[in-house]
């Protein structure tokens, strides 16, 4: 289970996912399907939640997620463009109407001065939208980037239910 806050947010989260009518899908790298896992901890979770990818190697991104090769080689596979692509990837590989991805170093190595430890990229979707994307930089060990991560995703996705189309 979730630590508290997270399984409280995620309890809130439901309730609007239910209400909107709006099916989570989730592609996910640096927080390897804590998402959805935080998501699924809540039970009826199965009336608003569609599925994941955990797509942790680029191979995956591109595989199950169309992500085009290129851009691991162009920008790397924490950037905006891919999240972007991950997120649209999502929705289009699934029956999700809402989705969020995320590729980011959650340490405590494999970061660099472009992008330290802590560096994510989320992006969200929703059928008929187009997605956006954000960066951040969360601070503290690895579990600290993963849940921060996983609170941030989640928020994001109640903001994108309250979008008009």
């Amino acid at each position: 289970m979730a630590d508290a806050t997270l399984q409280a947010l995620a309890v809130q989260a439901g309730e609007v996912f239910l209400k909107s009518g709006q099916k989570v899908i989730t592609a996910e790298s640096c927080t390897g399907g804590g998402i959805m896992k935080t998501l699924t901890d809540i039970p009826g979770s199965s009336q608003w939640c569609e599925g994941g990818f955990i797509t942790y190697t680029n191979r995956a991104k591109h595989r199950f997620l169309g992500v085009p090769n290129d851009l691991f080689e162009r920008v790397g596979a924490v950037s905006e463009q891919v999240v972007l692509a991950m997120a649209s990837g999502a929705l289009s590989h699934s029956d999700g109407t809402l989705s969020v991805a995320v590729s980011g170093v959650a340490g405590p190595d494999g970061g660099s001065e472009e992008k330290p430890v802590g560096t994510v990229w989320i992006a969200w979707g929703r059928e008929g939208l187009e997605p956006y994307a954000k960066q951040f930089l969360f601070s503290g060990d690895r579990e600290a980037v993963r849940n921060q991560t996983v609170d941030t995703a989640i928020k994001g996705l109640m903001k994108q239910c309250q979008l008009n189309k």
